[in-house]
């Protein structure tokens, strides 16, 4: 155990200076390195006031404020290896130690013989501990992408050029590889013959930020936030600050400034989506909108200078106003393209080895979303020839262009072509939900095509033995099923599942393509319950709740699952919930107890007339009056699902009264298998809502 000899606290700092690293891999540097630091100190238990990591793209920075200037290492048994482990056992204990075999003694625990080795007091400086510490340290940092450069070995995002590194403002020595570390840092990144001596964090971070680099990511994004409101709202104009991109952008400057640029306003004719992406994705820009939420042709542009000569406002609207000439020239050549003439195109592009082609695919979705139309009782014509022409624009140069926008094109493709509206939302919107968090369709065409398209997918890639694994997941299968959940459970509707899925393997079956999972039914629905449960968590519903829908109901009451258990978890630690549950374990506990005992064989009801107080009346006629109740329910979805649970909770009074006033286990057994047999009524009856035996008590 580690113990600070004295209370004089001082700063470690440390800065690694490189070419400029990528943004999208700053945020894990950031946290790993800090991370790798901590580990380090508490393996020693060394305690510490602060510590925090910053980013620049040239700068990765980390401080530790409060830490000792000395530790002392406390004398300890240290436990070594069972005195009958092999010899080799043994020497490995000596080796981690760096001790010899006389200075072991065995020592008889609760486990056993073992040997020990008592480690004696020992003190020594955190300023040594560091020097030589860090390079290990520096060592462990993952990259997610890494080069060599030179002849070095190091592996690092970008090359590194210098390690400044001081504890208690001297500077800490030490050789990382081919770099020797320093107490200074490049001024410049371009011209790295500027340089300047610091001793600690604050001189350095009062430097640099006096010269106009803010080292702190967090105030440098907060910063380019109130920037980008500022400049839109003097423009009157809106802007939807992608938060993505935000934190992108925060980790390419250092020196953030806000340009307003313009492109030419005749590209407002092309779809806004192209636009978006065109700036956003592409140029890393953000968009603005006016106030009737239409694009404007105004962007916001963060730079890492000043522009007073405006060469960097210019230069970015040159790039952009490139980009969108491409872009007007495809989508005057694409959207004339006859959608429908071009279908057997798809015959040229594979969808998947063992799968077919993309023609394949939409041949099985026709037959497959024609029985979904006819569950939605919508034309099975128009689901037809949504399915056919889906995919085509996947064929279009816009799409090669511009990826993310496939399914978005196909539906402007169809509208400009003079579609029914609702097929050619259905085309827009078929790859949707894609995300927990993205929309989900709601009109009926909609719907019927992404579920067309998503169960179609599923069925393929699980019929080939290509399923997620816990770590992996190249095909977002997981993704392709919450899109199902959310279809069926955000739409309130119920599909029979489990034949859908049959239908599904015949209609491969029928293109020839042999599947090897010949238990792809089973894992399918699995992974959908699976999805239901993952997507259920998510919505902050109780595991046991989770747990007693998943065992109430099957894959083809998926919407039932969820809005009971939504239902029963909105009630759950209220007055009303608790009745319910209270209720159902007074009774079911008595039951079990009653019949574990002994074999008693129940009939599914009670004899009125062997009654012998009004208590058991009383319960008797409220379970008649809620069997009615749930007799009455002639369709899952004409049930309401709350007043059903307050009808259950109505339940209390008669049965407490029942329970405070009868004894259930009566001399008479005919009087007592009649009681047990009203009791298993009345759990019977609880169960038409859920299996309340697994839910936990209020």
């Amino acid at each position: 155990m580690g113990e600070h000899s004295n209370k004089i606290m001082s700063e470690f700092f440390i800065e690694l200076f490189s070419e400029e690293i990528p943004a999208n891999l700053q945020k894990s540097a950031r946290k790993n390195t800090l991370e790798n630091f901590k580990k380090l100190f508490e393996s020693k238990n060394i305690s510490f006031k602060e510590s925090f990591s910053y980013s620049v793209p040239n700068r990765l920075i980390i401080v530790f404020e409060g830490l000792p200037n000395q530790i002392i290492e406390k004398k300890d048994d240290i436990r070594g290896p069972n005195t009958k482990a092999p010899d080799k056992a043994i020497e490995g204990f000596l080796r981690s130690n760096n001790i010899s075999k006389d200075q072991i003694f065995k020592k008889e625990t609760e486990k056993g013989e073992f040997y020990f080795y008592n480690k004696p007091e020992k003190k020594f400086k955190t300023h040594d501990f560091l020097k030589e510490n860090i390079p290990s340290v520096l060592n462990d940092i993952q990259w997610k992408k890494s080069m060599k450069w030179a002849d070095y070995n190091l592996n690092w995002a970008r090359p590194l050029k210098s390690i400044l590194a001081t504890f208690k403002n001297k500077t800490l020595e030490f050789t990382f590889h081919h770099i020797e570390s320093s107490n200074f840092t490049f001024l410049d990144k371009e011209f790295e013959d500027k340089k300047k001596i610091f001793k600690n964090f604050k001189s350095y971070s009062n430097y640099l930020k006096k010269n106009g680099v803010i080292i702190d990511h967090n105030e440098r994004k907060e910063i380019i936030r109130k920037g980008l409101l500022k400049q839109s709202k003097n423009k009157n104009l809106k802007i939807e600050i992608d938060e993505k991109l935000l934190q992108e952008v925060t980790d390419l400057v250092e020196q953030p400034k806000i340009l307003s640029c313009k492109f030419d306003k005749k590209f407002l004719q092309i779809p806004k989506e192209i636009l978006i992406i065109s700036m956003q994705h592409h140029q890393k820009y953000f968009p603005t909108f006016d106030n009737k939420n239409c694009i404007s042709n105004e962007f916001l542009v963060v730079a890492n200078n000043d522009d007073k000569k405006g060469f960097i406002k210019s230069g970015n609207e040159r790039v952009v106003e490139a980009r969108l000439n491409d872009a007007e020239f495809f989508w005057n050549k694409n959207k004339s393209q006859n959608l429908v003439k071009q279908i057997s195109k798809l015959k040229s592009i594979n969808y998947f080895t063992g799968l077919g082609s993309y023609f394949d695919k939409i041949q099985r979705m026709r037959k497959l979303g024609a029985i979904i139309s006819d569950e939605l009782l919508i034309s099975k014509d128009k689901i037809e020839l949504s399915s056919s022409i889906c995919k085509v624009d996947l064929i279009s140069d816009l799409v090669g262009e511009f990826p993310e926008l496939q399914g978005i094109m196909g539906g402007y493709f169809a509208e400009e072509q003079g579609f029914e509206k609702d097929v050619a939302l259905a085309v827009r919107e078929h790859y949707l939900p894609n995300g927990l968090e993205s929309k989900t369709p709601k009109k009926p065409f909609s719907l019927a095509l992404s579920l067309t398209d998503k169960l179609d997918t599923l069925v393929g890639f699980f019929g080939i033995n290509l399923k997620p694994t816990s770590s992996k997941d190249p095909f977002a299968l997981r993704r392709a099923a919450l899109g199902i959940i959310r279809l069926i459970v955000e739409n309130n509707k119920e599909f029979k599942i489990k034949d859908l899925i049959n239908y599904s393997l015949l209609l491969y079956q029928e293109q020839g393509f042999k599947f090897q999972n010949k238990i792809a039914l089973k894992e399918l629905t699995d992974f959908l319950l699976d999805r239901l449960k993952y997507y259920m968590k998510e919505k902050n519903i109780r595991a046991d709740i989770i747990s007693s829908g998943l065992a109430s109901f099957g894959i083809d009451n998926l919407n039932k699952i969820y809005q009971k258990s939504f239902a029963i978890n909105k009630i759950i630690n209220i007055e009303l919930g608790k009745d319910v549950i209270s209720s159902y374990k007074r009774t079911s506990n008595i039951l079990e107890a009653e019949t574990k005992s002994e074999e008693v064989e129940l009939l599914e009801t009670a004899d009125p007339g062997i009654f012998k107080s009004e208590y058991e009346k009383n319960l008797y006629k409220k379970i008649k009056e809620l069997r009615k109740y749930f007799l009455n329910i002639k369709r899952d979805n004409d049930e309401d699902y709350d007043q059903t649970l307050i009808n259950l909770a109505s339940l209390k009074k008669p049965v407490f009264e029942f329970f405070d006033n009868i004894i259930v286990n009566d001399k008479d057994l005919t009087i007592r298998k009649n009681r047990l047999e009203l009791l298993q009524m009345l759990c019977k009856t609880f169960e038409n809502y859920i299996n309340f035996s697994k839910i936990e008590s209020a």
